[in-house]
């Protein structure tokens, strides 16, 4: 990894008090280890241009850029909208967990900060929706600067809420969309997945492009626990005391069977699935978006 990278780690994130600083940090720093990177399988200029059409106007195509790569890119302007993006961010009593390291909610509202902000500097829409067992927030996409400023405010002010039904704001999405969009959900999946994986399927199929993030915290990936513990339920308030090594070999036998039968449900219908650990640098869900968006053109 990139020193520059470095900026996108989510300890360094959570310890920014300013959400729009936070997600323009994670944003830059991602968009500078791009351009030092020489594996990257796109170009970071796709961020400020497109690629030129025939009909395009000549005097609008970047000879400087046409010069590093020999391809031809046309600066893109403010009224260029081409992608209409939804966020939906779970912030149920689940995702308030954290081992020791950033919560999987602290992490989400990062993660969901830094890609308005990277939407908007793509001259796009993008829109907000918070739920937990109901939805808490609902903002509709646009591409202006207050628009933004309105999300980060409400991300800032975001609390754990209640038990997760990620099935409802999905379905009344899936309703108001007037138009192809793409759809980006955050969440740990802890909830009917098969019901949340179905609804995701339903949207991918009215033609809207649909990511999934699933946050979880290394703890809940790898199960470190050694000594007898009690562990709680979030979302319920249900105690279960247990002897770690009793339960390990079940717990992560069954935890690998969940994240599989979620990956594998949400590809084999076109649904983008990636799997984060809070633990990691975001560049991996950026990289996601950015290639995601690259191919809707």
């Amino acid at each position: 990894m990139t020193e520059s990278l470095n900026f996108l780690d989510p300890s360094v994130l959570s310890g920014l008090d300013n959400l729009e600083l936070r997600a323009r940090v994670a944003v830059e720093g991602f968009l500078a280890g791009l351009h030092k990177s020489p594996h990257r399988g796109f170009s970071v200029e796709f961020n400020d241009y497109r690629h030129y059409q025939r009909g395009d106007d000549m005097r609008h195509v970047d000879w400087k850029l046409y010069a590093r790569s020999e391809k031809f890119y046309i600066k893109q302007y403010e009224d260029e909208t081409n992608v209409r993006c939804v966020i939906l961010l779970d912030i149920s009593a689940s995702m308030a967990y954290s081992s020791g390291g950033v919560s999987k909610l602290n992490y989400g509202i990062t993660l969901a900060s830094a890609l308005a902000y990277f939407i908007m500097r793509q001259r796009d829409a993008v829109g907000l929706i918070t739920f937990d067992d109901q939805v808490r927030d609902y903002i509709p996409a646009k591409c202006r600067q207050p628009h933004l400023m309105h999300i980060l405010r409400t991300l800032s002010r975001v609390e754990a809420g209640k038990k997760t039904d990620a099935v409802k704001p999905l379905t009344d999405l899936a309703a108001s969309l007037s138009k192809k969009s793409m759809v980006v959900l955050i969440t740990d999946m802890l909830d009917d997945e098969v019901r949340v994986i179905n609804t995701l399927q339903i949207l991918r199929g009215m033609g809207n492009d649909v990511i999934t993030f699933q946050l979880m915290d290394d703890a809940e990936l790898n199960f470190p626990f050694t000594e007898a513990s009690e562990f709680i339920d979030l979302e319920n308030n249900e105690t279960y005391v247990t002897s770690p090594a009793a339960i390990r070999k079940a717990y992560l036998e069954n935890l690998n069977e969940f994240l599989d039968f979620c990956k594998k449900k949400c590809q084999s219908s076109g649904v983008d699935y990636c799997l984060m650990n809070t633990n990691n640098p975001l560049d991996e869900a950026l990289s996601a978006y950015m290639s995601k968006r690259a191919k809707s053109f």
